[in-house]
């Protein structure tokens, strides 16, 4: 019998056996279409979500029990009685709230959001998008009048349709600037601030427990753990007690560290408290988030524009730091998240000269995901010294100049996981601890090969040389 995970991600839905030793293999993986019906704006079909999550499920064997993880920021809204969406999702790139956001921001409103969500005001997270759908959409309107209305992150969507559960995981709560962080439950003033209806939302649980059941090839499958992507990544790490720490550098790049019991707060650092995970019965543990908005997104942009036609050639880049020549890229094609939290930022490249090429070019984009990637873990250093090696995993991870740079940056040792599927591992062995399985689960799926830092590579002023480009960045919009 198996126990399985849902990774339900930006691009693509996958679904995971969890093996003996602690791992999960994909056994089925299915792409969704990207949805730009206007310049900002990203959306998913939240029926083609549902497809390829039951496609998924479909597709292993002898299933026991499983688990979900989910895309965190990325909300819709459906109808209650019927279970049919009402909106398309609005994906965490999304940036069409970003002048509700910046006006929230002018009343003085980000106080309120940092002390009771522990979060700054940015389009990123689910509130303004939520109050967008309420405000825009008639038939939202018009089910709130009746009392039909649903809202919540993608979570709480599939649960209900697939389970009929409308309910949604504490860390996923966490991400949406409605959760109050130190009780766990919806706050009645930051719905208040951004227009969303405290009554649509769903009920907020901890992240193992009773999701109900899931019908799969005419058999009742239970659910037994539901998370946010990012926080399942961090289980399947490893990452245990405080001072842990990875970073997956997928569309973006995400870091997350352990801190315990306790909820740090910096938004001075840019950084944010969020909850980890909460086993069933269990107080939560709490973790430091902080993205960075482009990483493999900015890669796949280079590729589209001709930069390079080969993985294999950007895996053989060699030589010195594009960074040592002058030449740097700032990855903010989506704006810059922690610790500068601008949207306004656009991305640049400072230094360019008629002797760069793009092996060059494409050397400045990786040290441009690295130093930010940099720019984050300093900032959670400052507030909890770090525990071994920077645990680090997604698709930039395989390249050998991308983690060697990052060691150098951080000047600290970094462990490229061998296991390609930590979201899944991690959301696989909290549905495995949930159903009793414990055995099954080891303490990390993550350790892998260490990139030590080289006492020879020259790496004083690099990230000073990044900070003036970031400058540049963020004043160029203004």
């Amino acid at each position: 019998m198996t126990i399985a995970a849902l990774d339900q991600g930006t691009t693509s839905t996958r679904a995971l056996a969890l093996q003996p030793d602690g791992t999960a293999t994909v056994v089925k993986a299915l792409e969704h279409r990207q949805v730009y019906p206007r310049p900002g704006w990203v959306e998913h079909d939240p029926e083609e979500l549902i497809a390829n999550l039951r496609a998924c499920a479909e597709a292993v064997e002898d299933l026991e029990a499983l688990g979900i993880d989910n895309q965190g920021e990325s909300c819709l809204a459906w109808n209650a009685e019927t279970k049919e969406a009402i909106s398309p999702v609005i994906v965490w790139q999304d940036g069409r709230t970003a002048e509700t956001i910046e006006n929230l921001k002018r009343g003085g409103a980000e106080k309120e959001t940092l002390d009771r969500a522990g979060l700054p005001l940015d389009s990123y997270f689910s509130a303004a998008k939520l109050a967008w759908i309420v405000q825009t959409l008639p038939e939202a309107q018009r089910l709130l009048s009746r009392g039909k209305l649903r809202l919540g992150t993608t979570d709480a969507f599939f649960l209900d349709r697939l389970t009929g559960r409308c309910v949604t995981d504490i860390t996923t709560a966490s991400r949406s600037s409605l959760m109050n962080l130190e009780s766990g439950q919806w706050d009645p003033e930051l719905c208040r601030l951004f227009g969303v209806p405290l009554e649509a939302l769903p009920e907020i649980v901890a992240t193992t427990g009773d999701f109900g059941a899931m019908t799969v090839a005419g058999k009742s499958v239970p659910v037994t753990a539901s998370i946010v992507d990012q926080q399942a990544a961090l289980y399947g790490h490893g990452c245990r007690h405080a001072g842990d720490g990875k970073i997956t550098f997928g569309t973006g790049a995400f870091a997350l560290m352990v801190t315990g019991a306790e909820i740090l707060r910096a938004p001075d650092k840019g950084l944010l408290p969020t909850v980890a995970w909460q086993l069933a019965g269990e107080r939560p543990v709490y973790a430091l988030d902080g993205g960075v908005y482009s990483a493999s997104a900015a890669v796949n942009w280079a590729k589209a524009l001709g930069l390079f036609d080969s993985f294999d050639w950007l895996n053989a880049l060699e030589g010195p730091p594009a960074l040592q020549s002058g030449l740097a890229f700032v990855p903010a094609l989506s704006g810059l998240a922690c610790p500068h939290w601008d949207r306004q930022a656009r991305g640049v490249w400072v230094g360019l000269s008629i002797d760069h090429g793009k092996a060059e070019m494409m050397k400045s984009i990786l040290e441009g995901i690295a130093c930010r990637a940099a720019e984050v873990i300093g900032a959670m250093n400052a507030l909890m010294p770090a525990a071994g090696p920077l645990s680090v995993d997604g698709g930039m991870s395989a390249n050998p100049y991308f983690t060697r740079f990052l060691a150098e940056v951080l000047e600290r040792a970094v462990s490229v996981s061998t296991n390609a599927e930590l979201t899944g591992t991690g959301t696989a062995q909290l549905a495995a601890l949930a159903f009793g399985q414990t055995a099954e689960v080891q303490a990390s799926g993550g350790r892998g090969t260490a990139v030590t830092v080289s006492q020879q590579t020259p790496r004083g002023g690099l990230l000073e040389t990044f900070a003036e480009a970031v400058k540049i960045s963020r004043a160029w919009r203004r």
